[in-house]
């Protein structure tokens, strides 16, 4: 009878250490899971950073070249297009193998099944590095690029009746914006504000094209040849402000609070206002055999204080754009005034 409860004594006692130590191990391994994935979604910030790091690099060799005069005001903006999409992709890429290896950590409690993925981010990880993340500062900035179709609307007119032609008009717009959370504990709030440079062009119907009169007005005149071109454009330097609402992920590390809106839904509510830097007419046609093409350069009568409303929904990094200028594209004759709508980047 002693033996038997010698015995079962024991093997109690052995049950109790072995379940103790799997549990001290679980806990350990859980902990260990979890600072995996929390240096994993820093990973995702660090690669953002760094491409954008890289394109604005970019763009500063593009403006380099254009200063130059080694190519044309349109080649450096297919440049910074071409640049612009080039980044999205490559950010695009690399967090998708980044989200592969937490969905991975999240699932089976390792990412190593037979195989090992691997992204080299230059230095190793360090909780001094996590610290200095822009996203866990309060301001963190960004580089915006945003391109659609662009229009006027018309006192009196529909849109339908625009002068000006809806798939050839065009607007392009870059700029560098600095985004701050309103309060210290969340991050549903924002404000974004910066600035852009656009470039609005209105593509003209019917052989037509703008004629600046001399009395401070400007007509719309048919042309003496067959026009393949007639496109005005305005440049404008603006300081953009926008409040921007939507949810954000939150981590913790040493204790502290930091917030991120990457994949996340967000709306964005706001306004601009800057100066008219200058308006261009270009005009291409064929005249005795010959291709003539013609950049016309002057005020044609247009408002140089610019100033308008704009917003934009969208998810991460893409979001659909609008902005409506509230001051007339011309001083004097009928009040037009532009519009755009298209598609909105914003590389944080």
């Amino acid at each position: 009878m002693r033996i038997i409860l010698f015995t079962l004594t024991a093997a109690l006692w052995l049950t109790g250490n072995f379940v103790a130590n799997a549990q001290e191990t679980t806990s350990e391994n859980s902990i260990e899971i979890q600072e995996q994935i929390t240096d994993l979604h820093a990973d995702k910030e660090t690669i953002i950073a760094n491409e954008k790091d890289q394109l604005r690099s970019e763009v500063a060799k593009i403006n380099s070249r254009l200063e130059n005069n080694e190519i044309t005001n349109v080649e450096a903006e297919q440049l910074k297009v071409q640049a612009a999409e080039k980044t999205a992709l490559n950010i695009e890429n690399k967090v998708a193998i980044v989200d592969n290896r937490i969905a991975l950590l999240e699932r089976n409690g390792e990412d190593d099944n037979g195989f090992t993925v691997s992204l080299q981010l230059g230095k190793n990880r360090s909780s001094e590095r996590i610290k200095q993340n822009s996203h866990f500062a309060r301001t963190h900035s960004s580089l915006t690029f945003a391109f659609g179709l662009n229009n006027a609307i018309i006192e009196g007119q529909s849109i339908d009746d625009s002068p000006y032609r809806v798939g050839g008009s065009r607007f392009v717009e870059l700029g560098y914006a600095w985004t701050t959370r309103v309060f210290d504990n969340s991050n549903w709030l924002r404000v974004k504000y910066g600035f852009s440079f656009q470039f609005n062009g209105l593509k003209f119907e019917d052989n037509n094209y703008l004629v600046d009169n001399g009395d401070g007005t400007n007509s719309l005149e048919e042309f003496s040849e067959n026009l393949d071109k007639a496109k005005f454009r305005m440049d404008n330097l603006v300081l953009p402000v926008h409040f921007e609402f939507g949810p954000s992920k939150t981590y913790e590390k040493d204790g502290k609070k930091s917030f991120s809106s990457h994949e996340q839904f967000k709306i964005g509510l706001g306004g601009y206002a800057g100066l008219n830097l200058s308006t261009i007419q270009k005009l291409k046609y064929e005249k005795e055999g010959t291709d003539v093409k013609e950049k016309l350069k002057g005020d044609y009568n247009t408002n140089n204080f610019v100033y308008g409303l704009s917003g934009y929904v969208g998810w991460d990094t893409m979001s659909l754009y609008v902005k409506y200028d509230l001051n007339p594209i011309f001083k004097n004759g009928p009040e037009q005034r532009n519009v755009s709508a298209g598609v909105r980047f914003d590389f944080d």
